[in-house]
């Protein structure tokens, strides 16, 4: 028996699709300047080989060993610094935005005009933070205190203060708020309420996020580097432009075995903090 095939039924729709696809895509290309065959250039072919070629000897001279461990010492001590920095600026502008602290909203529900007023000019402030991401801000402060590990921990500190703010803000009015409601009904401050009150019901989950972003930090302080920020990227960007690739191998090998560590132990201690 002759079996009869049956052409699709939504090929046009398909066809169709695609050239579209086609048409809006090609404009796209020649605004970026895609040119892929550039890759395929002889200069470009001899410079990539020549590259790779070094790239798959490693660099092992103990004076190079010795200045990516201390690159690498440089780019955590920064993820370090400009977080605690950051936790500076965001504990208490968490104190003031969050609502479930907010004394004037007892009973009624509803806060004070100038309580209020304060609370959102804060959270603009805090939305501009973490809105700029923080390889911007170390472009920014290179160009303003120059090259070094300081505009990185400057990046991070900002960036990171408007981000561990909001996430706080919001881990504290999720929790249960009968123990700080309590508090505050009954004439407590503020402040008491937060230590006795939210921190308790709240405390693995803050830690356990702000130990989530030290991992980040460290991440972003090598990325930062590429910019002049300091700490192993920094490193990297220089054997790049060289095309040095065995010391390239080298710096990705310890950048790769940075970020495993920061998220081992960044495991570990959430686990523990279950």
């Amino acid at each position: 028996m002759t079996k009869v095939l049956h052409p699709d039924p939504a090929w046009r729709t398909r066809v169709t699709a695609a050239v579209v696809f086609l048409l809006l895509l090609y404009p796209m290309l020649v605004a970026s300047e895609f040119k892929p065959w550039t890759l395929f250039d002889a200069q470009s072919l001899r410079a990539a080989w020549m590259f790779l070629r070094d790239f798959l000897t490693p660099s092992i001279e103990p004076e190079f060993l010795a200045m990516v461990l201390r690159e690498t010492w440089q780019t955590v001590a920064i993820a370090s610094a400009g977080l605690t920095l950051a936790l500076l600026a965001a504990i208490p502008a968490t104190f003031v935005i969050s609502e479930r602290l907010s004394i004037s909203r007892l009973g009624t529900g509803r806060m004070h005009p100038l309580a209020a007023g304060v609370r959102q000019l804060l959270r603009w402030v805090l939305v501009v933070l973490r809105s700029v991401p923080e390889l911007v801000w170390a472009l920014l402060f290179v160009r303003i205190v120059g090259l070094g590990p300081t505009a990185g921990v400057l990046a991070i500190a900002l960036s990171y203060s408007g981000m561990l703010a909001k996430v706080y803000a919001e881990i504290l009015e999720s929790g249960d708020a009968h123990a700080t409601d309590v508090l505050l009904a009954n004439g407590g401050g503020r402040l008491p309420a937060l230590l006795y009150g939210a921190l308790p019901e709240s405390s693995a989950e803050l830690v356990s996020y702000t130990v989530y972003r030290w991992e980040c930090a460290i991440r972003g302080s090598a990325v930062m580097g590429f910019v002049g920020a300091g700490g192993l990227g920094q490193r990297l960007d220089e054997s790049t432009r060289m095309m040095a690739g065995g010391e390239v191998a080298t710096m990705l090998i310890m950048f790769v075995l940075l970020v495993a560590a920061a998220d081992l132990v960044s495991k570990f201690l959430r686990g523990r903090l279950g």
